[in-house]
């Protein structure tokens, strides 16, 4: 397949302008030909186009498309003869086609209105940047991106568009988080000084993953756009090792367990609780770690200094089918075979789930006798995705922009570097740097590969 760069007039302007440093982004209601503040009127339908739309992009896209909100114009996946992919392409025959992001916004970015990106973690990036720098609203899958540089990169390519944003970490829509709001604001919730997180599933690198060396290859099945595939990411051989679903196993292009789990998990908690960075992330755990893929079991421990009147908080995540947490017996009954949290306040302990389950005080007795001031949570609301597009509309604000959904990636990535190299990383949250480890601080925001160099600079 052809290499070469894609150079059009858009392109070339957005290029030619980052070389010269002048940049400049137009209003988003100018570059969408909309009347005001870069929002539809409520009437309008949202012009979506889909990236990744097998496997999770093809089930957001469903959800997307079924809201009645949305016209899906273009579908960009770089195996569009995968079996994976089949379903999409035949919920929208009139939808444009491509496999490369870039030639999909060469060719129609004016009838485009937002993307949605349901990609591999390490392909986010260049997708959103791009399509924020176009004025286009973007909703990310989750974990927002693949490092910690990148993710500061789309927070402030954000701020500075203008464009709606929404990471999907689907339960930051639910009970969950509703929740957790009333519950933090009523001072319910408060002071809380620790949270043990957990996700003991199997998971795909289990097994096989400790005795890996290098990456397998085989031969490249007909179709398959391998290069845009890769993105900024190492380049790797094809195999079934990596696409299409198997890629979150490889630190190169995944996140683990911990990036894939815990934005369903820990998202209302460093939200609400303003967890902000760590100071330190601790690798208390590494059971069959390996260079290239993510260790079986994980423990790891993250200290937050204290918030203004919040106090110190730490919080420990174990992964692995063994390696769960040993709740207090005085907390009573808790299920620890599916995935959620402990959270340890001043005056009460709380146990929750992932995703939009919302919290139980703990022990039951506790709930009982309490349960009658505890403020009530009422009303219908939108979903994560339709909150999205609402928000495209200009009736709603999105819940999980990139300014909540990539700090808390962000926390991922430094828990992430922990899990790969471990030992313990002190971080200063002041100018972001890892102060005791060169090799965790190359990793912060590592150069991209040759050829997707434009994207870091937009």
């Amino acid at each position: 397949m052809s290499k070469q760069p894609i150079l059009t007039s858009r392109r070339d302007f957005l290029k030619k302008s980052v070389i010269f440093g002048s940049i400049s982004f137009l209003p988003a209601h100018i570059a969408l030909g909309q009347a005001s503040g870069g929002k539809q009127a409520p009437s309008q339908q949202v012009r979506l186009a889909a990236i990744g739309i097998g496997n999770q992009g093809g089930g957001d896209l469903k959800i997307m498309a079924d809201s009645g909100h949305c016209t899906v114009v273009a579908l960009c996946d770089v195996d569009l003869e995968g079996k994976h992919t089949q379903g999409s392409q035949k919920a929208h025959p009139k939808a444009k086609k491509f496999t490369d992001f870039r030639k999909m916004f060469d060719a129609m970015a004016d009838d485009i209105d937002a993307v949605v990106i349901g990609t591999p973690d390490h392909a986010h990036f260049c997708m959103a940047m791009l399509a924020m720098s176009l004025g286009k609203h973007v909703y990310v899958e989750k974990p927002l991106a693949h490092t910690f540089g990148q993710c500061d990169r789309l927070i402030k390519l954000a701020e500075k568009s203008g464009v709606v944003t929404q990471m999907g970490n689907q339960g930051h829509s639910g009970g969950n988080y509703f929740q957790y709001k009333a519950w933090t604001e009523a001072g319910i919730i408060k002071n809380v000084t620790r949270i043990t997180a957990y996700m003991n599933n199997p998971r795909r690198w289990h097994g096989w993953g400790t005795s890996v060396k290098e990456y397998p290859s085989q031969p490249l099945p007909p179709g398959i756009d391998w290069d845009t595939w890769t993105g900024p990411a190492n380049e790797h051989p094809f195999s079934n090792k990596l696409h299409p679903q198997e890629w979150r196993s490889w630190f190169d292009y995944g996140s683990g367990a911990f990036g894939d789990w815990g934005p369903h998990i820990l998202d209302t908690s460093h939200r609400f609780l303003k967890l902000g960075l760590p100071s330190s992330i601790e690798a208390v755990k590494r059971e069959g770690a390996n260079p290239l893929v993510f260790p079986q079991e994980s423990t790891i421990k993250f200290k937050f200094p204290a918030r203004g009147d919040m106090p110190a908080c730490d919080v420990t995540w174990l992964d692995g089918v063994k390696n769960r947490p040993t709740p207090e017996p005085e907390l009573g009954e808790i299920n620890t075979r599916k995935p959620g949290k402990i959270i340890y306040g001043e005056e009460l302990t709380f146990q929750g789930g992932s995703h939009s389950d919302v919290l139980q005080v703990v022990p039951r007795e506790k709930f009982m006798e309490i349960r009658k001031d505890l403020p009530r949570i009422q009303g219908k609301n939108s979903n994560h995705y339709e909150n999205f597009l609402l928000a495209c509309k200009g009736e709603e604000e999105a819940r999980s922009p990139f300014s909540v959904g990539g700090p808390l990636t962000q926390v991922f990535a430094l828990g992430i570097l922990a899990q790969r190299l471990g030992g313990t990383l002190e971080f200063d949250r002041a100018t972001n740097q890892i102060t005791n480890n060169a090799q965790a601080q190359a990793l912060l925001d590592p150069a991209p590969r040759k050829g997707w160099e434009e994207f870091y600079k937009l």
